[in-house]
């Protein structure tokens, strides 16, 4: 599951706003708002927004044993 600093960055990445994702993920502005500012959601509040990103192109890496979490945009041409 990606964790609320992977939201924000891939919707940076995306060049979306908070209402952009929340539309996408039909979830409220305010939730992803508060999901941002690291509050805890439900797991389908959550599971919804990563599927919008993911739906856009973005990647979730998981932190291993060298480098933390990140997120990655698909190439265009993918």
């Amino acid at each position: 599951m990606a964790s609320p600093l992977q939201i924000r960055a891939a919707r940076f990445l995306l060049g979306w706003s908070q209402e952009t994702l929340a539309g996408k993920a039909n979830v409220s502005c305010n939730t992803v708002g508060r999901i941002e500012s690291g509050y805890a959601l439900r797991t389908a509040t959550m599971a919804a927004l990563e599927r919008a990103l993911v739906r856009a192109g973005i990647t979730f890496i998981a932190p291993d044993e060298h480098y933390g979490e990140g997120v990655r945009l698909a190439r265009p041409d993918m």
